[in-house]
């Protein structure tokens, strides 16, 4: 009998043990519950602030524009293309422009006052491939934003100076150059003398339309007789020409790196006697140049499309900003293409009434 009681009392004792250790599991498990919820639920307090703070700063964020000149029509678009878009995204963008295609100095120092004055986010179309990338690397310091428009920075160099962009928007200026090239070679004979009227030294613009022309030429099995840097210039580029016709009187064909050099060359030809004898094809689709093609003096131009250029850099600066994108040191983003066009005698007018 006693025996028997005593294994009572253990069992008993063993009994109320386990309750006593499943009270305490289930306690300690509600509790690790109700902290883990509690994290879980600052956790989404201070995400949805961060959230906050984020659009907060997004709404206020001021951007700066910064282009080559205001001194054509192409430039003048794209301003206008920025300034419109702006006005539908509700954003405060600021513009700039430098005093010339040879502002070098000029520009960088419009960039580096854009950095000092904190803007969030800031579009630069440099005037060449490296003139403004010191202020870019110090923009990407601070923590601001850098879309690169219409000419493409030098990107080993962007690297080295410590800078990052998170955009490139432009036209292909290889595949301009190419196609106003190519109109030419569709027009005369295998052998024909071309030259190549390029813009300003170093520019990237320049080289890639200089480049695509080149090969078409090339392909077309034209004489290419010259390749002449005339730093954008129309003066400069007439007196250039003049020279070229002088030296070479069975030139037919001339490829312009912009609008305002191909007026140049026409006005060269037009001194020679030549309209007619030699196509000329510049590049921009300037009012003035379409114009002239439309009363059959320029050949054709090649008409890229600078508000759409412009709006485009601004929408991708502006959600780089809201994303909270800077760019990576060392990455280069690729191109967001925006096409061109071929305006020759067939469908200038449709451009004129634009």
């Amino acid at each position: 009998m006693k025996k028997k009681l005593l294994t009572a009392a253990v069992c008993a004792a063993m009994v109320m043990g386990l309750a006593a250790c499943s009270s305490s599991t289930a306690e300690e498990t509600t509790a690790a519950a109700e902290t883990e919820a509690a994290a879980e639920e600052t956790e989404a307090a201070e995400a949805e602030a961060e959230a906050e703070g984020d659009a907060a700063a997004a709404s206020d964020a001021t951007y700066a524009m910064v282009l080559k000149t205001q001194a054509t029509d192409f430039w003048v678009k794209m301003w206008n293309g920025i300034e419109a878009k702006a006005e539908e995204m509700g954003v405060n963008v600021d513009l700039y422009a430098a005093q010339s295609e040879q502002d070098l100095e000029g520009q960088l120092a419009i960039v580096e006052n854009c950095v000092n004055q904190n803007y969030t986010g800031i579009g630069v179309a440099p005037l060449s491939s490296v003139n403004v990338l010191p202020a870019i690397g110090q923009a990407t310091e601070k923590g601001i934003t850098v879309v690169n428009v219409d000419a493409k920075f030098d990107a080993d160099e962007l690297a080295n100076q410590g800078g990052a962009c998170v955009a490139f928007v432009s036209t292909d200026n290889v595949a301009v150059g190419n196609k106003g090239a190519q109109w030419i070679v569709d027009q005369l004979e295998p052998g024909s003398q071309v030259l190549v009227i390029e813009g300003k030294s170093g520019d990237q613009s320049s080289e890639d339309r200089t480049n695509g022309a080149t090969q078409a030429f090339e392909d077309g099995g034209m004489e290419i007789v010259g390749s002449q840097s005339c730093d954008w210039d129309r003066q400069t580029t007439m007196d250039a020409v003049a020279t070229f016709i002088q030296q070479y009187p069975d030139l037919k064909g001339i490829y312009c790196c912009n609008d305002g050099m191909a007026l140049g060359a026409l006005q060269a030809v037009i001194n020679a006697d030549k309209v007619g004898d030699i196509l000329v094809v510049g590049t921009d689709g300037d009012k003035e140049a379409v114009q002239s093609v439309a009363d059959g003096q320029l050949s054709a131009t090649v008409a890229q499309d600078p508000a759409q250029i412009g709006a485009t850099s601004l929408e991708l600066l502006v959600e780089a900003v809201e994303a909270g994108n800077k760019g990576e040191v060392g990455v280069f983003p690729e191109t967001t293409p925006v096409e061109s066009v071929l305006i020759d005698s067939t469908n200038a007018s449709e451009y004129l009434a634009e």
